[in-house]
């Protein structure tokens, strides 16, 4: 199973409830297919806001996703959490549906120890057939998947990539020059996209990419066919989108950003559950403005 360059990790749309917006949904996915390129859409990942939706909603969101995209994008469900049985039980319900693929999270808050995480993404990729995706990220887990533990899970047939987001490049590249072939390497950070191609990484889990994602496609396509001066002169330029949408003006919790740039870009994709806030008047105004330039 191949993902593509280009993962779109996707906003979930609320109405004025705080319930999601199927109609928004609807538009939101043709944008991001056909507006913004993207390969594969991941449904319910922590962009999607998946801590605060009930498995009833993600199941839903799945199957909505699966049906719209109709064949012209992979969908990777969100299924992943800290608690080993329950993430087999969504990822086998998520199979049922028919999604493509499933990204699962390091564990959180109980942070286990390398061995833990190991027989926890063990025991949910042998309960599915589904291609499965790693998530590190250790700033939101407490925990960080070590090289030698992905590589180690990258041996099993159904563990075909790993999201990383750590910002640690030697992490990256120990997990690029180990990995068995065909399996995928991606950025989970947007202003990591291309120093992760260069280390031999694949490509990226984009939240940037629902604004700029044609853009995005354009720089990892320019590197891949050898113009790497080109690819650098694109990130530059994309440099201030990429590092924006997480720090506007001083660090904002992904999804507010982006969700507020999209309403600006005439996407009601609504508010954001609790705890999480909408942007705050000034921060508003540095994303319009960054939009803007």
């Amino acid at each position: 199973m191949d993902f593509g360059r280009l993962v779109t990790a996707m906003v979930t749309p609320f109405d004025e409830q705080l319930q999601i917006s199927w109609s928004e949904l609807e538009r939101l996915i043709e944008h991001l297919i056909v507006d913004q390129k993207s390969d594969s859409l991941v449904v319910c990942g922590t962009t999607g806001e998946s801590p605060t939706l009930s498995d009833e909603e993600k199941l839903e969101l799945f199957a909505f996703a699966k049906k719209q995209a109709g064949g012209r994008c992979k969908i990777i469900a969100g299924t992943g959490s800290n608690n080993t049985a329950h993430s087999i039980h969504l990822t086998k319900q998520a199979e049922q549906v028919g999604v493509d693929g499933v990204l699962v999270v390091s564990p959180y808050y109980n942070r286990p120890n390398d061995e833990g995480l190991y027989q926890h993404f063990k025991a949910i990729a042998e309960s599915t057939s589904l291609p499965v995706m790693l998530y590190n990220i250790p700033s939101r887990t407490g925990v960080t998947l070590s090289a030698e533990t992905t590589l180690r899970l990258a041996q099993l047939p159904n563990i075909v990539a790993t999201k990383e987001s750590t910002g640690d490049l030697d992490i990256m590249t120990r997990i690029a020059a180990g990995a068995p072939e065909g399996f995928r390497l991606y950025s989970g950070d947007d202003n990591l996209t291309l120093p992760l191609l260069a280390v031999g990484g694949y490509g990226v889990v984009s939240v940037a990419s629902h604004i700029i994602g044609s853009e995005i496609r354009e720089l990892i396509d320019t590197y891949v066919k050898g113009d790497v001066a080109a690819a650098a002169k694109l990130h530059q330029d994309l440099h201030p989108i990429f590092k924006g949408m997480f720090e506007c003006p001083h660090r904002v919790p992904n999804p507010a950003p982006i969700k507020y740039a999209l309403q600006l870009s005439g996407y009601a994709v609504g508010g954001l559950r609790l705890p999480m806030v909408a942007v705050t008047e000034q921060e508003g105004r540095f994303i319009a403005d960054l939009l803007r330039k």
